[in-house]
């Protein structure tokens, strides 16, 4: 006897709707996100397939429900609500659809990256704010440096710190001065420890390895391209990889006439940054990159060559995932292909 869950999650409160499939009778219930009450209700339930959208956040659902033996399967919202059957919508109408579509055996269950996976690309987005909050910290104190008639130079440095911390300031800009200083040594230390916490991860990862032999990829790019994309399988090519970055141009066709906009952006913003700060080091070493971005450049704009190269480099990193081939390989292996590469002066 199996029993369905259809779950219509929202962060303060759940509609289930629930049936055994041998009953058919359907029962809904209401549940404030009290867990204590959460945890009762599943517990008093037999083990049971639970559904829910893709919607939100709420590891301390998925974490109680694994604790009582239940099976979560979360699903594609669009999916879903393509296959309701009313334009009317509801929390019970939204809990009563999932429930039909896993009694059916037609839930449209989307891919779920593992624990692990998914605790390295908090840490990345955690790190990616306290880096943002460093560079406000640092433009407030470059702010203080133009006041003050000193010259240009990076205010991170030793000689700039020194220079701000010599000059004769007002009681309230001092102040400033000081309390932005404090922060700025907080946040490197913090960004620090985060960054540790990281190598560590990475240690033995043999993906991470693999990515790292590549010119201009580090640490930080080679973990978020490993855990972003996860199962390098469930992409049947590197178009479908791009896309899920978001680095995919927009087509904007019509009536015979082919246009292609701006990229997607439907991926990870972190990765997205990460890709393009390894595709500046990565031109400057590998020389096809480099007269890609090269010819671009000229052809159209600077941002433009850079998205494509960034978009280039991608490709060149979910081909070595997927053949399992370092960056030594993948540069033989380009090389056989056609005309040598030596003709081209890529070399």
């Amino acid at each position: 006897m199996t029993l369905y869950i259809g779950v219509d999650f929202h962060p303060h409160q759940q509609t289930v709707s629930y049936c055994r499939s041998e009953e058919g009778e359907v029962y809904q219930a209401s549940l404030a996100h009290n867990v204590e009450q959460v945890r009762r209700f599943y517990k008093q339930l037999p083990k049971a397939v639970v559904g829910v959208e893709a919607s939100c956040t709420a590891q301390w659902f998925e974490q109680m429900l694994v604790e009582l033996g239940h099976e979560l399967k979360v699903g594609n919202p669009t999916s879903i609500r393509a296959r309701a059957r009313s334009r009317h919508k509801s929390d019970r109408r939204d809990a009563d659809l999932i429930l039909e579509l896993l009694v059916k055996d037609e839930f449209p269950a989307i891919w779920r990256r593992s624990v692990q996976g998914q605790s390295v690309l908090e840490q990345l987005r955690f790190r990616h704010h306290l880096v943002k909050l460093r560079t406000q910290v640092c433009n407030r104190l470059q702010a203080l440096a133009h006041a003050a008639g000193l010259p240009k130079k990076g205010i991170q440095t030793k000689r700039a710190r020194v220079a701000l911390m010599e000059v004769n300031f007002t009681e309230t800009q001092s102040f400033e001065r000081d309390q932005l200083f404090e922060l700025l040594d907080d946040l490197n230390a913090r960004i620090k420890e985060v960054e540790q916490w990281l190598e560590a991860k990475a240690t033995g990862d043999a993906k991470v390895e693999l990515l790292l032999t590549h010119k201009g990829v580090g640490l930080l790019s080679a973990l978020a391209v490993v855990h972003t994309l996860g199962d390098i399988n469930r992409f049947p090519s590197s178009k479908e990889a791009v896309a899920y970055t978001g680095l995919d141009p927009l087509e904007q066709s019509s009536a015979g006439k082919v246009r292609y906009g701006s990229i997607s952006k439907a991926g990870s913003s972190v990765l997205r940054h990460l890709l393009g700060q390894a595709m500046h080091v990565a031109a400057r070493y590998d020389g096809q990159l480099k007269t890609f971005y090269q010819r671009l450049a000229t052809r159209r704009t600077k941002s433009i060559a850079k998205v494509a190269t960034t978009r280039k480099l991608l490709i060149r990193l979910f081909i070595m995932l997927r053949d399992e081939i370092d960056y030594t390989e993948f540069k033989r292996r380009g090389s056989t292909v056609g005309m040598p590469a030596q003709s081209h002066g890529l070399q």
